[in-house]
């Protein structure tokens, strides 16, 4: 059985990578901040789901939760947590630059090389979820863009390291996602048109798509995006 690793377990789009993988029979180690949140037993019929209680914003708190990890032989660590605020740049507090830092872009170069000599025995996958404001302009998400790019540029340099070796490390860039991600947005939010937005269990489909594809070929660089582009303008209260 594989064994995998996935960040954000307890939410969106971790939450439905974790139900994917259970159901192909992965081990899953899924990270969250709160598993109490969702009832406490989200995943209580699978008896392959290990939650991993641990706050990625905080270095310390990770460091000793991978430590904590370092005996395990994980196949595939999908680093799917992720911190979006949104604004003026301006009027963006402090910390919570530190947190999409922390958590986008810390988070991932940490996991990673903790694990790279496991997967290199492995040859194992790495995916990492970036966003389609990576690749472009995005005002009112000058630093989360800014977090979701590196991210993407990591992926990149990281694969020229670690191909010699038969890892794969993979980029998927999902355009707006029906989660809870935007609940604190106050610019804007999925429209109600179901062919505007993605679906959680299509980032789901895409994992699975990737994981079943022959070990001579990889997909670098995976871009979803809904049929129709249309985003719902939040009215902000004066």
């Amino acid at each position: 059985m594989k064994i995998a690793l996935i960040t954000g377990a307890t939410s969106g789009i971790g939450y439905e990578t974790s139900k994917r993988l259970l159901k192909m029979n992965y081990t899953v180690y899924g990270i969250g901040r709160n598993f109490i949140k969702n009832d406490e037993n989200i995943f209580k019929e699978y008896e392959n789901f290990i939650p991993v209680t641990c706050d990625l914003s905080k270095l310390d708190d990770l460091e000793k939760t991978l430590h904590s990890l370092k005996k395990i032989k994980f196949d595939l660590i999908v680093n799917s947590a992720g911190i979006g605020y949104f604004g003026l740049h301006e009027e963006m507090n402090i910390s919570k630059i530190k947190n999409m830092i922390a958590v986008n872009l810390q988070a991932p170069f940490v996991i990673s090389q903790y694990f790279l000599r496991t997967l290199k025995e492995n040859k194992g996958i790495i995916i990492n979820i970036s966003s389609v404001t990576a690749n472009k302009e995005s005002p009112l998400a000058s630093v989360y863009s800014a977090t979701k790019a590196g991210l993407s540029q990591f992926s990149k340099s990281l694969f020229e390291e670690v191909r010699k070796n038969d890892v794969k490390v993979i980029t998927i860039y999902p355009d707006m996602t029906k989660t809870n991600f935007y609940e604190n947005n106050t610019y804007f939010e999925c429209d109600d048109d179901e062919k505007a937005y993605i679906k959680m269990e299509d980032i789901g489909n895409t994992i699975e798509f990737i994981l079943e594809q022959s070990e001579n070929i990889i997909f670098t660089d995976i871009t979803i995006k809904p049929q129709r582009h249309k985003i719902k303008k939040v009215k902000r209260k004066e």
